[in-house]
């Protein structure tokens, strides 16, 4: 997802003519693809092991 961001920045930096459009809609994007990654390596996990906690009695590992 972070690719697809970079794609974008050529957009974001353009200062031909008409790249006023091009620059919000990077801008956009960036920030979207940016905050989504961070979201699920971050913000997702730890939702996960708030709702569901580890059962100290199930085994872990190799026995």
């Amino acid at each position: 997802m972070l690719v697809a961001a970079l794609g974008f920045v050529p957009m974001s930096i353009a200062t031909v003519s008409g790249a006023e459009v091009q620059k919000s809609l990077a801008a956009v994007v960036i920030g979207g693809a940016v905050s989504t990654t961070l979201l699920m390596l971050v913000v997702l996990p730890a939702i996960c092991r708030i709702w569901l906690p580890i059962d100290p009695r199930v085994p872990r590992g190799p026995s």
